[in-house]
């Protein structure tokens, strides 16, 4: 990317804390101290590895809690635990090889999630797919520099791409009338949103970088209305 301005900085930092919303009072503000390679990177590099950081958090806690309302998915994939099985997309250890996703990346291991033959663990096929979908919209990278250029474009499809995939989540039934996998509970004295807020803050960070983008770049985005209900996966 291109160097930018302090204006900029600001300008994308106070979108992404928009996104995150406050934090707890007793929470710790994690940050990072200078690191060499900060000299090759503009603003919006810093800012955009601050981003796709984030969202990976937010897809992290995503999977333990459906995990947690989805127990029996978790043992398919051989852990010992969901914790252990939430590691195995997330650690440090991670390998990027899970056979029972067919060699099926971004949407297309989503779907697999909302599959009736599928066999293997949905609460894996979905958030795998999630995070093979937004770091695609980031050209595969974590980190970036000033030779970096990302496609605003990709960011925005991303963004209704989540969209889409959590109208599934919500709404996709097997030929017996059950949900795949159970999330926000809305029936009931207790009502349970916090996954409509995690995908809420994941659609606002993608949202966001790409308008960010699209201003450091001088491109343009082009908009999409399409009804989640029917829509269908858009390119990467």
């Amino acid at each position: 990317m291109n160097a930018s301005s302090r204006p900029v900085l600001l300008f994308c930092l106070l979108l992404l804390a928009g996104c995150v919303g406050t934090p707890e009072r007793d929470s710790q503000i994690r940050t990072r101290g200078f690191q060499v390679d900060d000299i090759v990177k503009s603003d919006v590099d810093m800012v955009v590895e601050i981003e796709i950081r984030q969202s990976l958090e937010y897809l992290q806690e995503l999977m333990g809690k459906l995990y947690l309302r989805n127990p029996r998915e978790w043992p398919k994939g051989g852990a010992g635990s969901p914790q252990v099985a939430v590691q195995r997309v997330f650690g440090i250890e991670r390998n990027g090889r899970f056979p029972e996703l067919r060699g099926r990346q971004g949407s297309d291991a989503i779907m697999l999630a909302f599959d009736e033959a599928y066999a293997g663990d949905r609460v894996l096929a979905f958030v795998e797919g999630l995070r093979g979908m937004l770091l695609a919209a980031h050209n595969g990278k974590q980190d970036f520099y000033l030779t970096d250029e990302l496609d605003p474009q990709k960011l925005y499809n991303a963004a209704r791409n989540i969209e889409i995939a959590t109208w599934k989540l919500s709404h996709a039934r097997d030929s017996r009338g059950v949900l795949f996998l159970v999330s926000n509970q809305t029936d009931g004295p207790l009502k349970n949103l916090s996954y409509e807020r995690l995908f809420g803050k994941l659609i606002a960070l993608q949202d966001n970088m790409a308008r960010v983008v699209a201003q450091s770049s001088n491109r343009r985005i082009k908009t999409i209305i399409q009804s989640v209900a029917s829509a269908v996966f858009m390119p990467i």
